[in-house]
């Protein structure tokens, strides 16, 4: 009832699938598991027992493509009891994790399929219970109606070198401070340079109450994390936005809304990520190769090919030190300030606490939908708007991608649209690349 309530509204459930299941002969799960041998062994060839949050629990065995098959069709409505078709998942746990185990994992000589030992397999344990997970997504698609080619959404904890082709992951437990705040940028640069683009760090921080200004700091940051979510321990204090008096309040939801109002410019920069590995969270250097002396720049960063964001990292900053990279223009995004490269390196930018400096590149176009709305559902026919930002030869262009931002279409049958924009000698212009959603130009 709760998830057929929020898919009225337009907005989606996510809940978390570990990889142990529970040892009882009550749960069909297990019962059907244990019956077909599917768990994983012990040296001595008996099914591995271990501890994890239901109690006693055994481990299915990813390592054998007929159980992550097998596990792959247990998530349409019929199999997974009291699901909707409106349902995603979050793989946590997935190292995988075993609080009575060595190392709080499994014991490195457990066996797997064809007798290979878990000391070889383990880094890709997660990966592979990721894998088929979001395959049972795309299984649950294959057979719906209501939802058909659905595309999966399956958050993990445990991630390696092709995790970026089958989910988002985050940076795991981090603590209310400073120090993390700080910390997650180059953590998020790491991953997306590495390919591992979709990711990001709980807003807020995991562990520990943050006051009143880390919190609006880090929902200012966290809006250009790729992969952007506020989360918190049981035993952390409620930190609903509202809970921090109605100005934090404001600066929040503002901080919100322009991560809703970029979206057609976010979802371009993954169309690109998805097609030639761009990361949408980038170092300086990404974009200005050049600059050495930015090398090791990790108090700002490059969202995207446009955008330049300068985060307060620190309690009781009034000001900051922001680098120019480049020889051209950077406007402020929230103004009218443009600031020239070439003619100052660095500059002090004045600081409150209602945003941080994002600056956008001379030469651009950024592509935004301005209409505040409660859920991406209710923005599907709102209009674009192009901000346009003239670089010192007068002229920007940028790019736009859409489809219907939910199956398959675009892979399938090339469902989609792709358009540069171009603005010279004081005109916009519209070269419609690819155009399979629109029978009109």
């Amino acid at each position: 009832k709760m998830q057929q309530g929020l898919a009225v509204k337009g907005r989606k459930m996510v809940t978390i699938v570990d990889p142990h299941i529970k040892k009882d002969d009550s749960y069909a799960i297990y019962k059907e598991a244990k019956a077909k041998g599917f768990f994983v062994k012990k040296s001595d060839g008996s099914d591995f027992d271990g501890w994890c949050w239901p109690g006693s629990s055994m481990y299915l065995d990813m390592l054998d493509p007929e159980v992550r098959q097998w596990w792959a069709t247990k998530f349409v409505p019929g199999s997974y009891q009291g699901s909707t078709e409106d349902l995603y998942i979050w793989n946590d746990m997935n190292e995988p994790s075993v609080f009575n185990g060595p190392e709080i994992t499994m014991h490195k000589d457990n066996l797997h399929h064809n007798n290979v030992e878990h000391r070889e397999i383990h880094n890709i344990y997660g990966y592979l219970y990721h894998m088929a997970t979001a395959d049972g997504l795309v299984y649950r698609g294959d057979k719906s109606d209501h939802k058909p080619s659905d595309r999966p959404f399956v958050l993990s904890r445990a991630f390696f070198a092709g995790s970026q082709r089958v989910g988002p992951i985050w940076t795991g437990d981090n603590t209310a401070d400073w120090d993390h705040l700080r910390v997650s940028i180059p953590m998020c640069l790491s991953l997306g340079i590495s390919g591992l683009t979709f990711s990001g760090a709980d807003v807020g921080g995991f562990f520990g109450n943050p006051d009143t200004e880390l919190l609006t700091r880090w929902y200012q940051l966290g809006i250009f994390y790729p992969f952007f979510r506020a989360h918190a321990h049981i035993d952390s204090k409620r930190r609903e936005p509202w809970l921090f008096g109605d100005e934090a309040m404001n600066d929040i939801r503002n901080a919100i809304k322009l991560r809703y109002n970029l979206l057609p410019y976010t979802y371009t920069m993954f169309r690109l990520a998805h097609t030639k590995g761009a990361p949408v969270m980038r170092p300086i250097w990404y974009e200005f190769p050049d600059e050495e002396e930015l090398y090791e720049m990790e108090t700002q960063f490059l969202f995207g090919s446009d955008l330049m964001v300068a985060p307060v990292l620190n309690a009781g900053v009034g000001q900051l030190q922001v680098h120019l990279p480049g020889q051209d223009l950077w406007y402020r995004l929230d103004g009218d300030e443009a600031l020239d490269a070439s003619a100052k390196k660095v500059v002090t930018v004045p600081v409150d606490m209602h945003s941080i400096p994002v600056y956008v590149r001379g030469g651009a176009i950024v592509p935004r939908r301005m209409r505040p709305r409660r859920n991406t559902a209710a923005m599907e026919w709102d209009p674009y708007t192009l901000v346009v930002a003239l670089d010192k030869s007068g002229s920007a262009k940028g790019e736009i991608y859409v489809d219907d931002f939910s199956s398959f279409q675009f892979e399938k049958h090339n469902i989609y649209l792709r358009s540069e924009v171009t603005f010279a000698k004081n005109r916009l212009s519209n070269a419609v690349q690819e155009n399979n959603i629109f029978r009109s130009n």
